[in-house]
């Protein structure tokens, strides 16, 4: 495994020293290999949701070119919208 040499905070350093002493990581390296696994399953669900607003929106600009829409006056507006199922 290539070998990295990184900065820490004394913040940090106690952090990484706290968790390998209490026996939940037998080492820094797994300590880390740890965090570095939670940054990477956290930028997934992060790029999951951008991609799911991005289709959101691809087939709302759909319905609305397609004149797929309910035009509401601004004074109705929020009655309307406190009228909508709660699943869109």
């Amino acid at each position: 495994m290539p070998t990295r040499n990184v900065v820490l905070t004394d913040h940090h350093e106690e952090v990484i020293d706290r968790l390998v002493r209490s026996g939940r990581y037998q080492n820094a390296s797994e300590m880390m290999r740890e965090g570095l696994r939670l940054i990477e399953q956290r930028d997934a669900r992060e790029a999951a949701k951008l991609e799911a607003l991005r289709e959101a929106a691809r087939i709302g600009f759909t319905d609305l070119d397609e004149g797929r829409f309910d035009a509401v006056p601004g004074a109705e507006l929020e009655d309307y919208i406190g009228g909508l199922p709660y699943h869109i």
